[in-house]
């Protein structure tokens, strides 16, 4: 089924013109007829497994090991686990947004439509350059994970066939994606889920070595460890740096907001997506990081041997050297296929999330017009190509030390991702309010975050305080150097100069609320909704095949 722009000829998706009228009128519209739309092709199981283990990337796999021998177990769980309720509360804020109006330009249009056309000018840009540049980032980790086997092969080689397959599963049809995303997902819950088990196991002393470890290594050397100064100042300063990381692992959790438009029955399996998020975040990156800071101290020589050298692939995991100190045979080779996947698969869904943020711009007049062109499958495929664009940037791998390359691409995609989150909790805390003010029942909504409006206020001043102290070791003595303070900071660029550009040159106001647009676009999803109500399960075995249909 097509998915028309949700636009009327009164007030159209987008950014104001530049010389509004009273009214605020709406421009940029497109033209279904002659561009194409978007079409609701993504099923329940789809959406479920992109939200629970779509987003998991080489952070959560690899990164984590870096964080735990700079920082400690103690440290690197407290971040994670802080990062995890950030990421809640603004799924939360998300989930009641998108659930009322799951229409094309998700993320970028709500913030037009609900905090300032600038910070959705801004955020659509910044996104879709971010999501670009993960893409790069994950291209350069699968490619590195490779030459764990055979490094024979020049890595521009597996660039090029990463970005190719990548290329191909965005370019036919949304489908295509999501049963791409669905399968990966899978194999990732299920090792995440079996590495859990088995570092159980280990913890008791059930592996071959029958060394039972218990929390020792949070004692000796200790569950803290220094970074930058001596003492507790040094050991907080530790703690401080575990959220890049952390950060890092956790992009890309907004993405169901970026699928919505593209789900069937998007009001019945997007709050299912948000509410599975808090068993994602509990399970895979919580008790994951515990379990990492439980089998290998941050001082083990195998671990730091591999961060020094910029090991390839499974060998700088904490999780393989955890296997291969136990003394298990062959699972490190199992540990590096997934991690393959896990690049392979991230880098797949923020090519899709970039380039519907691209699409979004288009069509809110922001973007040139040709972004907004789609095929007869319901693909945007110029917004893809631009997208996947940034991927040749991967091929920067080949003349420098991956390490190296790798680091610029987390820090600079880790402050843009926060200033994503802090504009989608503005636009929650925005959007309860003009409710308020229109006289729009809470009730209403079909579904309902927890702990609003705090939550969304917690998002935002925690995307502010973690932004200001990414980079925060640049400014020690002895430790700061121009290419340091870009790569830490220079995210900030991506958000703040379109944002100031938009303001200067459209000079157009913050939203008021009670002009908020709260139905354009609302009638056709009811519609739709109502012509295509889901069939009911009756019994479990029909609960199991709808959930896999």
């Amino acid at each position: 089924m097509g998915l028309q722009n949700e636009m009327t000829p009164t007030k159209l998706e987008g950014g104001f013109s530049k010389d509004h009228d009273d009214a605020m009128m709406y421009t940029g519209r497109v033209d279904p007829n002659e561009y194409g739309t978007l079409k609701r092709e993504l099923k329940s199981r789809h959406v479920q497994f992109i939200a629970i283990g779509g987003m998991i990337g080489t952070g959560l796999f690899v990164g984590t090991g870096v964080a735990l021998e700079r920082a400690g177990p103690l440290s690197i769980f407290l971040a994670f686990t802080i990062v995890g309720s950030v990421v809640f509360a603004m799924v939360q804020s998300l989930g009641e947004i998108v659930t009322w109006l799951p229409i094309s330009g998700g993320l970028t249009v709500y913030a037009y439509r609900y905090a300032d056309p600038a910070m959705g000018f801004a955020m659509g840009w910044n996104y879709a350059v971010s999501a670009g540049v993960v893409l790069c980032a994950e291209i350069s980790a699968a490619s590195i994970v490779i030459g764990y086997w055979d490094d024979s092969v020049h890595v521009g080689v597996w660039i090029a066939i990463i970005l190719v397959v990548i290329v191909a599963l965005n370019s036919f049809v949304v489908g295509g994606y999501g049963e791409a995303e669905f399968i990966f997902a899978s194999f990732k819950i299920l090792t995440i889920l079996g590495l859990l088990l088995l570092a159980f196991i280990l913890a008791l002393g059930g592996g071959p070595d029958h060394d039972r470890k218990g929390f020792r290594y949070w004692k000796n050397p200790g569950a803290m460890k220094e970074y930058l100064v001596e003492g507790d100042a040094g050991r907080f300063c530790g703690f401080l740096k575990s959220f890049v990381n952390a950060v890092f692992s956790f992009l890309g959790a907004e993405v169901i907001a970026v699928a919505a438009c593209e789900t069937k029955h998007p009001r019945q399996n997007i709050p299912k997506a948000v509410r599975r998020t808090f068993w994602r975040i509990l399970f895979f990156y919580v008790f994951g990081v515990l379990a990492i800071g439980v089998l290998v101290p941050y001082d083990d020589p195998s671990l730091a041997a591999a961060i020094a050298k910029g090991a390839k692939g499974a060998a700088g995991s904490p999780w393989v050297v955890a296997i291969q100190n136990a003394g298990i045979p062959v699972l490190p080779h199992i540990i590096n296929a997934v991690i393959l996947t896990s690049a392979w698969s991230c880098g797949n869904a923020f090519a899709y999330a970039g380039s519907r943020n691209l699409y979004a711009l288009a069509i809110s007049g922001s973007a040139p017009k040709i972004f907004a062109k789609c095929t007869k499958r319901g693909i945007p495929i110029y917004s893809v190509a631009a997208v996947c664009g940034f991927g040749l940037l991967s091929f920067l791998n080949v003349g420098r030390n991956s390490a190296v390359v790798f680091n610029w691409f987390v820090n600079l995609t880790t402050i843009s991702g926060l200033f994503n989150w802090f504009t989608l909790g503005v636009s929650y805390i925005r959007f309860r309010k003009g409710m308020e003010v229109q006289g729009i029942s809470r009730d209403s909504l079909p579904f309902k975050g927890f702990f609003q409006p705090y939550a969304a206020w917690y998002t935002v001043l925690m995307s502010v305080f973690l932004i200001l102290i990414t980079g925060f070791n640049v400014f020690f003595p002895g430790h700061f150097t121009a290419a340091d303070f870009f790569s830490s900071y220079g995210g900030i660029a991506m958000y703040i100069v379109p944002y100031v550009f938009h303001k200067l040159y459209y000079r157009q106001p913050t939203v008021p609320y009670d002009k908020m647009d709260f139905y354009t676009g609302k009638a056709e999803v009811d519609s739709d909704e109502a012509a295509n109500v889901p069939p009911q399960p009756r019994n479990v075995w029909e609960k199991i095949w709808f959930a896999i249909a």
